[in-house]
């Protein structure tokens, strides 16, 4: 058994597909597919269901497949480990962010690039569930989550500034003038919102129904591609973070303060507590809290 051996299975996993997780990992498909083959003789397990095509892992698979993520970790941790005991950083920095959010990382990634030429960076758009989920299961370093669930038994945290809601639209197709806007107001307008249940959304519908009103919106989607989209086309009009950077995108957008709108919990840079914890996710961390100002408690 060797590195490269978990590297295919836990490829495999991701891609679902024999041959995407062999260009992933620069093999031919005969190559990886032996690999694997010579691993589950190894091990004296069947991991992988076959068919005609990739059909899941089965059910030690799944179980053999936790073990590997963590063996990955530990590798990774171990490289990171002994670069950051040479005075520099290398690897990847895996960062979930949740959707929407006010944190702008690129000022944290940019501070990180200067010092660690080499260090890339791997960005995801993941729900405060998952970000949670895989920073526990070491499959992401660091995430900016809301902190409302977060243990801090098992996470350390950095405050972020609270996040305010404005309202995002095309000054083609409206006009709403300087003033801050009122709940009420929005109520008539078309509105593109996030999906139920997304975190953002819970607290825009906190935010109408702590008023008593109800708004109908023209369209919802969990992507926020889309809703830039339907605004940059003057379909509709959005609640988007206030600070977010957003309006910036074109000369046509502009976000407008809503009065007394912010999400129900602040957000945070967030990062496991409990060992393994590799190198590169303290030493980002630590850069996040030079980059906020933050003294250590």
């Amino acid at each position: 058994m060797d590195i490269k051996q978990l590297k295919f299975l836990v490829a495999l996993d991701e891609t679902r597909h024999f041959g995407q997780a062999a260009s992933r990992c620069h093999v031919t498909q005969p190559t990886l597919s032996m690999r694997l083959r010579n691993l589950e003789r190894e091990l004296e397990l069947p991991l992988v269901n076959r068919g005609q095509r990739f059909e899941g892992f089965t059910e030690p698979g799944e179980r053999v497949l936790a073990w590997a993520r963590s063996v990955l970790a530990a590798y990774e941790g171990l490289q990171a480990e002994a670069a950051a005991c040479r005075g520099s950083l290398v690897g990847t920095l895996r960062l979930g962010v949740v959707p929407l959010s006010s944190f702008d990382p690129l000022p944290l990634l940019r501070r990180l690039h200067d010092k660690h030429p080499t260090l890339r960076f791997e960005l995801c758009a993941l729900s405060s569930e998952q970000i949670l989920e895989q920073l526990a299961s070491n499959r992401l370093d660091l995430g900016v989550s809301f902190l409302d669930r977060l243990n801090a038994e098992h996470f350390e945290s950095l405050p972020l500034q609270d996040t305010r809601m404005g309202l995002l639209y095309d000054q083609r197709h409206f006009d709403f003038g300087d003033s801050p806007l009122s709940w009420q107001a929005l109520v008539e307008l078309p509105l593109a919102l996030l999906s139920s249940g997304m975190h953002f959304r819970q607290s825009i519908d906190h935010g109408f129904r702590s008023r008593g009103l109800a708004p109908t919106p023209l369209l919802q989607t969990d992507a926020v591609h889309q809703l830039l989209q339907a605004v940059h086309g003057g379909f509709c009009c959005a609640i988007m973070p206030l600070h977010g950077g957003l309006a910036a995108l074109t000369e046509h957008l502009r976000l407008q303060p809503i009065e007394q709108a912010q999400t129900l919990a602040p957000l945070g840079l967030i990062m496991r507590r409990s060992a393994p914890r590799s190198a590169l996710a303290q030493a980002c961390f630590e850069e996040g809290r030079a980059l906020l100002g933050q003294v250590p408690t």
